[in-house]
């Protein structure tokens, strides 16, 4: 929550909080803390694994979304030059089997092996 403070957001307002509870309890017994800090911060091993798979999922999303929206433009572009340059005339069945042929190569991530039809398609 942003209305929250939290250590890593606000570390001065956290040090000056924890100066002030320390500082309550040890004025009972006569003693003045002049300064109180975290310097090292270590969260549970099920906790800190937790947080990397986070991490990890969000990172293979975002790369995962930057390939399709790279295969899209691809795609486009092939299929627009095509067009354009007048090399073939796709109806709407073959054109949708051209894009997800293309999307399935461009998106996957192993190389994949090109296999060429000697009869008729059609």
């Amino acid at each position: 929550n942003t209305g929250e403070v939290s250590l890593s957001g606000h570390p001065m307002e956290v040090s000056r909080d924890l100066l002030t509870e320390v500082q309550e309890r040890l004025a009972k017994a006569g003693m003045q803390v002049i300064e109180a800090r975290i310097s090292h911060l270590a969260y549970a091993p099920e906790i800190a694994s937790a947080m990397l798979q986070r991490q990890q999922a969000n990172a293979i999303i975002a790369a995962r979304q930057k390939i399709v929206e790279g295969a899209v433009g691809m795609v486009e572009t092939a299929l627009e030059m095509l067009s354009s340059k007048k090399i073939i005339e796709l109806d709407g069945e073959r054109r949708a089997t051209m894009v997800s042929n293309l999307l399935v190569v461009l998106c996957s991530e192993r190389g994949t092996t090109p296999v060429v039809n000697a009869g008729s398609l059609y």
